[in-house]
């Protein structure tokens, strides 16, 4: 990972817009994922590492894929982290080495919780919609989880309410009394919002939580600033209520979670914490140990980049280097 100094507080990296003292709006970057599809990054970032427990936040389309393969991601690893898909648009076929074979649709949620390792492939079959957006999220698992068994779990229905000219789907955690059935390990929240009016929605936070928040679609203002897809907006701890406005049909993720204290060494598809832990997940990665085979795949297995010339440094929520 790229090494970061601390900056004055009165100044600000280029491109990041300080929205009120407790908010930061983040703009993406694109990175190419597997052949045919790239995604743009919200986190980490150098300015912003986490949200909660949430470490890494991809979000592509809407894509044509109508004449193109779609998603092609092949067999590749996992430790120390559960990753969340959340589709907008089209079709993917998540395998595993736990054996499971599972497509994911519009509406329906995967976790896949790796624990001290896991395997899978992602990749829109044959026969798919024409379009296809969503997310792709991972969520760091703390100390007394990341050596646990792994995992997987489909959920094709998820809470959804109307609360005035807001629509709300719970994807992770719980919200407004209602609750997910999605496994978690650190207090989260994950929830789509999307507008139904041109009139100012509120929402309760808690805040005891930091929250960040993307728009997927179209447009949106959060207490008076305008954002739009491509960017996450930051909006720090402490708020009791979130008020937003945008155009209808625009569809926004919250995400939010109790500030996440362990410092992580996150490299490729690795979440360890220590440059040995990593080294150690890459080589029997390499080595066909630990991980598994991904059912009913006969791609070959992503092979692992090589690790850095220099050790691998932990890091905390907000970017600040340990050991």
């Amino acid at each position: 990972m790229e090494r970061t100094e601390k900056m004055p507080a009165e100044t600000r990296p280029p491109g990041v817009a300080t929205v009120d003292p407790g908010s930061v709006l983040l703009p993406g970057h694109d990175v190419p994922l597997g052949r045919y599809t790239t995604v743009r990054r919200l986190l980490p970032q150098r300015q912003r590492r986490m949200v909660g427990a949430w470490c890494f936040v991809d979000h592509f389309g809407p894509d044509d894929v109508a004449e193109r393969p779609g998603m092609e991601v092949p067999p590749h690893p996992h430790t120390g982290l559960q990753t969340v898909t959340w589709l907008l648009d089209g079709e993917i076929l998540h395998r595993d080495s736990l054996g499971n074979v599972q497509p994911i649709r519009p509406g329906q949620l995967n976790v896949m919780t790796s624990g001290h390792g896991i395997a899978h492939s992602e990749r829109s079959p044959e026969r798919h919609p024409p379009l296809m957006h969503g997310v792709q999220l991972w969520v760091a698992l703390p100390d007394r989880a990341r050596a646990g068994a792994a995992d997987f779990a489909h959920h094709a229905d998820l809470p959804r309410w109307r609360d005035g000219e807001l629509d709300i789907t719970l994807l992770v955690g719980e919200l407004a009394g209602e609750r997910s059935p999605a496994l978690t390990y650190t207090p989260l929240l994950g929830a789509q919002l999307e507008l139904h009016g041109p009139a100012p929605a509120t929402l309760p936070l808690r805040p005891d939580f930091e929250y960040g928040l993307l728009a997927m679609s179209g447009t949106a203002e959060v207490d008076g600033v305008p954002f739009t897809p491509g960017a996450l907006l930051y909006l720090g701890a402490g708020r009791e209520r979130l008020t937003l406005t945008g155009a209808p049909g625009s569809r926004l993720l919250l995400l939010g979670g109790a500030p996440f204290e362990e410092p992580l060494v996150m490299w490729w598809n690795f979440v360890g914490r220590s440059h040995e832990e990593v080294a150690a997940a890459r080589e029997d990665w390499m080595a066909g140990r630990r991980f598994g085979v991904v059912a009913d795949d006969p791609a070959p297995p992503l092979p692992a980049p090589a690790l850095p010339t220099t050790r691998l440094k932990a890091r905390d929520r907000s970017g600040g280097l340990h050991g």
